[in-house]
């Protein structure tokens, strides 16, 4: 447990920091499953608007670097494009 003023602000300020990030995470995750489910269902439209929601979630989050950097946003964003890509291939092949 911090005993200086500065420190015991700094601990708050870093519960709420890290309490917003795991929501984030969290609700990451759980639209990234609900893709899965999605392509496997093979309904286009419903997946492009959940992969809409998934680009804006992983834009603001790494937009301050928090809680994860652009470079990983950019690689989740290109891993989803791709789940996409294939399950419509796979569609258009039947």
């Amino acid at each position: 447990m911090p005993n200086k003023k500065s420190a015991i602000k700094e601990l708050r300020k870093t519960a709420k920091r890290t309490a917003r990030n795991n929501q984030t995470k969290r609700r990451l995750k759980s639209l990234i499953k609900k893709l899965d489910i999605i392509l496997n269902s093979e309904n286009k439209e419903e997946s492009k608007k959940i992969y809409d929601k998934i680009q804006k979630i992983v834009d603001k989050a790494s937009k301050n670097k928090h809680p994860f950097t652009p470079q990983k946003a950019s690689r989740i964003k290109s891993r989803m494009a791709k789940k996409i890509n294939k399950a419509n291939l796979k569609t258009n092949q039947k």
